[in-house]
């Protein structure tokens, strides 16, 4: 996987967490314990991924809206997304709202269009990571595929067709194959 995208990925701190966009964070210390903080004395702790109430802080959703969008670009252009599909993984926005992303204007993503490009940026990463050959990972999406989920058809229908659900659901098929 590109180390852009990595960054990007880590940038908006992919913003769902196997099925459920508002998923919180678990404190793994056992209860009636404090958890030990490994940063230095003195310093807060830099969490990269902001919590469940930050994300729908536009200040936030500012912050994470251009990387996002430069990441959702790069995996289209390696995916060969035509331009209906890309406004279809992003969940329809206006064809001019959709032009100004495409030219860098990214204004203030939505928490919906914000979860979808982390879905998005899940599947890629899933991918990559299933499949040595970048070529093959990036075209899979585009091969016949025989698992229930898509009826023989390439994956790729199955997204445009079920929208973010399809989306939650193609993220946990594959994470569930890198076990």
């Amino acid at each position: 996987m590109s180390k852009k995208l990595i960054i990007a990925a880590a940038a908006i701190g992919l913003l769902v967490s196997y099925g459920t966009a508002s998923a919180q964070r678990q404190d793994p210390a056992p209860s009636g314990q404090q958890r030990q903080d490994p940063a230095p004395s003195g310093q807060q702790r830099q969490d990269p991924a902001p919590s469940g109430q930050q994300r729908q802080d536009p200040a936030v959703r500012r912050k994470l809206s251009g990387p996002a969008l430069r990441a959702f670009f790069n995996v289209a252009k390696a995916w060969q997304l035509s331009v209906a599909e890309e406004r279809c993984l992003l969940g329809w926005p206006p064809s001019s709202t959709f032009h100004k992303y495409k030219s860098g204007d990214a204004g203030v993503l939505s928490f919906d269009t914000l979860t979808r490009i982390s879905l998005v940026l899940g599947v890629y990463k899933a991918l990559h990571i299933l499949y040595a050959e970048p070529p093959f990972a990036d075209h899979w999406l585009r091969m016949p595929n025989t698992n229930a989920l898509f009826g023989g058809r390439p994956p790729i229908g199955f997204l445009l067709d079920a929208g973010i659900d399809g989306l939650f659901q193609l993220r946990r098929l594959l994470d569930s194959r890198r076990g």
